[in-house]
């Protein structure tokens, strides 16, 4: 069934790409695109999603849009320069945005920064409103 899902949305993807214009819809299908190729080929290419992520930014600058940048950096990069990319969001706009700080989170904890990485999860862990959130956040935290 997912690989099914999947050839479906990479042949909607396709069709899409034919009309040579990219727009924040089309982005977050090839972000997603890549992410789905994982099935077939066991690994994430994240240095195309960071390239789908910078391109997203300039047309839909969001906190979630800089959030997703700032992972996609960190796993193509390393979690310094994941933590560049959060570090340039105004801290008031992310104070409760839970995906902000699990990212944080993920990043420092990669660092070995474990003390401000804690925090971070515990920050990530009470604004989640989902229960299975919440424990996969409890689990990375330690």
């Amino acid at each position: 069934m997912c690989r099914m899902a999947i050839a479906e949305a990479e042949t909607h993807l396709a069709e899409a790409s034919k009309y040579a214009r990219s727009g924040r819809f089309q982005l977050e299908a090839a972000i997603q695109s890549v992410h789905a190729e994982r099935v077939r080929s066991g690994r994430t290419a994240w240095a195309p999603i960071m390239l789908f992520y910078e391109q997203l930014v300039r047309l839909s600058p969001t906190i979630g849009t800089h959030t997703g940048y700032a992972a996609a950096a960190g796993e193509a990069h390393g979690p310094d320069a994941g933590l560049a990319v959060l570090d340039r969001i105004e801290p008031g706009f992310v104070a409760d945005y839970q995906p902000y700080w699990a990212v944080r989170a993920h990043l420092l904890q990669q660092l070995g920064r474990l003390p401000e990485s804690k925090t971070a999860f515990d920050r990530a862990i009470g604004l989640a409103e989902d229960t299975a959130v919440r424990q996969f956040l409890l689990r990375k935290r330690g």
